[in-house]
């Protein structure tokens, strides 16, 4: 299965934050607290450089907080200042402060000895679309500095925004990159990083049972009351679905459209429970 999605903007975007990096004093990389690899767009380190960098891991409110707490250790255990957050209701956002104060220490040092006069930093947020940057800003900022939704791409351009506890941010469009693996590209649909409208969304939906199924199997048989699925593909069990869920069509057959959109659309919103896809130290997922 074959799933890409690279707008045309995406590409302007790089150079956008290319074309920033010389005035900003850190990087916020905004990842996805359930897909922290998949989520982590590999060409910012390359642009990024050795530019000062804390890493949120967003949505933490609907990961398995076992394996958020995996995630932070190992970024720790690789020399990486990383916080896990939730957006919408701020919890995390207390260590913010202190983990972009630790990425600038020498700065700031280095400031105090030249006598300069302290400057609010610039920071600059990058991820990944649909990852949750502007709801992350807005609760930073404590007002709505900006545009949020639950489709990807809502960000088409950069916006620098001051915020009163000290910092000048600039926010830019997610981007992803031109090509990834498959593993990659399931998780993103997974998760909504990609439209819905690029790739078959039964398909997808019909991994993510298997997924699920495999993984988190309490979670999936409760909510959609489910008979024993473990040795069940993800067609039956997305047909299961559909048939208890009332998604029938002329005839009797099972709307494997509908059944697709109340899964996916409930797994996003963390209706499902606290799901982590990936966890630190294991081989990458295998969805099928």
């Amino acid at each position: 299965m074959n799933i890409n999605w690279y707008p045309g903007h995406m590409t302007k975007t790089k150079g956008l934050i290319k074309g920033q990096l010389k005035i900003v004093d850190v990087i916020i990389e905004l990842l996805d607290s359930r897909i922290p690899v998949s989520s982590k767009n590999p060409d910012i380190d390359g642009m990024v450089g050795l530019k000062p960098r804390v890493v949120v891991l967003n949505k933490c409110d609907i990961a398995n907080s076992l394996a958020t707490k995996e995630w932070i250790s190992h970024f720790k255990k690789n020399g990486v200042q990383a916080v896990a957050v939730d957006s919408i209701s701020g919890k995390g956002f207390n260590k913010i402060h202190s983990a972009i104060t630790f990425v600038l220490r020498d700065k700031i040092k280095r400031d105090l000895e030249k006598g300069m006069k302290k400057r609010p930093p610039k920071i600059m947020i990058v991820g990944i679309p649909n990852v949750g940057k502007s709801s992350f800003i807005n609760r930073l900022a404590g007002r709505a500095s900006a545009k949020t939704g639950d489709k990807p791409g809502i960000t088409k351009a950069k916006q620098w925004i001051n915020i009163s506890g000290g910092y000048d941010l600039l926010d830019t469009p997610g981007i992803l990159w031109p090509k990834f693996d498959e593993a990659t590209g399931l998780s993103l649909a997974f998760t909504g990083a990609i439209r819905d409208e690029v790739f078959d969304i039964v398909d997808v939906a019909c991994r993510l049972s298997y997924f699920l199924a495999k993984a988190y199997p309490e979670n999936i048989q409760q909510r959609y009351k489910l008979s024993e699925i473990s040795t069940k593909t993800g067609y039956e069990i997305l047909s299961e679905i559909g048939s208890n869920r009332g998604c029938l069509i002329s005839g009797g057959e099972i709307d494997l459209q509908r059944a697709s959109e109340i899964l996916l659309d409930e797994f996003r919103a963390g209706i499902l429970g606290f799901i982590t896809l990936e966890r630190a130290g294991e081989a990458v997922l295998s969805y099928e």
